[in-house]
């Protein structure tokens, strides 16, 4: 079998790691992790520029910076427009740390993505077991870790927060009812929440989250001066939920579970809506079938971390209904996000 193959446009043959080489190589991707760990767009941005100086401002060891940047470089990340000496370009730009898109936070390698990616490297345990690799490479499914480390609890937090486009995006994607109880699932530091009650003066909000994870949306909601118009109940989604709130919103919190658990959610929430009111499950773009190779990747992605799933339309249909629910509206947000209004199955519209 031959190991080369031809390339279309010169006509020059390929090496096998020529071909392969954009599907494996893991180190790019782990470069781009580091410099955001250290802050360099941030630093270069300000006018640090010489390996020497962002060396002692990152902490780092200047030889071995040097070589990150010149392979971040070679694949247009940061230029080098004179020898050891680097500015920030469109593709670096992305980390800055006040980028709206968060990325920097989520590539940090001291924070939760860090720990998320490197869970990726327990993919074979996963497709030899059908288990979550968590467990494997952290020593505790992901849950529990969570709940026995608060750090990476509060980095989990501000990791699904930090993502201000999406969490933006989620907000003005539904209509949401003047003078409205909303009470936000599983609502992690109040990012949705703060987005909802900013733009819509007259509703009301709860955030129901675990009692440590309210703690900390207390003190957020508190900072934007949002807090008097929200109450805050801790607990487990899987038992009750408050009752009285007129929509009941799942941002992202669905795909973490498996069927079972994801039914049990849905359902709880189902039962404190109760007769009159809705149930908006939010979820990320490949949930519409537009975009195959995310949904593939995030697929992936949930069985490793968590046992979860992302899941189409008539997938949610399905498990909505099994869970008490009709979905009475599907559409998608700005940016893709696909938002599926769910009431009681005993109603009609």
């Amino acid at each position: 079998m031959a190991d080369t193959a031809s390339d279309e446009g010169t006509g020059r043959e390929l090496s096998a790691w020529q071909i392969m080489g954009p599907l494996i190589d893991s180190v790019t991707p782990m470069a781009v992790r580091v410099a955001a760990t250290l802050r360099l767009a941030d630093l270069i941005g300000s006018g640090t520029a010489s390996v020497a100086d962002l060396a002692e401002s990152s902490g780092a060891d200047p030889d071995a910076l040097g070589r990150l940047l010149r392979h971040l470089v070679c694949h247009g990340v940061f230029d080098e427009p004179e020898p050891a000496r680097y500015t920030v370009n469109g593709t670096a730009a992305l980390l800055y740390s006040d980028h709206p898109s968060g990325m920097r936070f989520s590539l940090d390698l001291d924070e939760f993505g860090g720990r998320m990616d490197f869970a990726l490297t327990g993919m074979l345990h996963t497709v030899r077991t059908g288990k979550p690799a968590w467990e494997k490479v952290f020593g505790a499914p992901f849950w529990a870790d969570l709940a026995a480390n608060p750090a990476v609890a509060a980095s989990f937090d501000a990791t699904m927060g930090a993502e201000s486009e999406q969490v933006h995006d989620a907000a003005i994607g539904y209509a949401w009812p003047a003078r409205a109880h909303v009470v936000d699932v599983g609502g992690g530091k109040g990012a949705l929440l703060a987005e909802v009650l900013q733009a819509n003066p007259e509703v009301r909000a709860t955030l129901f989250d675990l009692p440590e994870t309210t703690a900390r949306a207390r003190e957020f909601l508190a900072e934007r001066g949002l807090d008097g118009r929200c109450t805050f109940a801790g607990g487990s989604f899987f038992d009750q939920l408050p009752t009285g709130g007129d929509i009941y919103v799942l941002r992202h919190v669905v795909h973490d579970w498996g069927d079972e658990e994801a039914g049990t959610i849905l359902r709880r929430c189902a039962e404190a809506a109760g007769d009159h009111g809705r149930v908006i499950v939010i979820e990320s773009h490949g949930t519409s079938g537009d975009d195959p190779g995310m949904f593939a990747e995030m697929d992936l992605r949930m069985l490793l971390i968590s046992g979860g799933r992302e899941r189409t339309v008539e997938d949610y249909r399905a498990l909505a209904s099994a869970a008490g629910l009709r979905v009475d509206d599907v559409h998608a947000t700005r940016r893709g996000q696909v938002v599926l209004d769910c009431v009681t199955a005993d109603i009609t519209h």
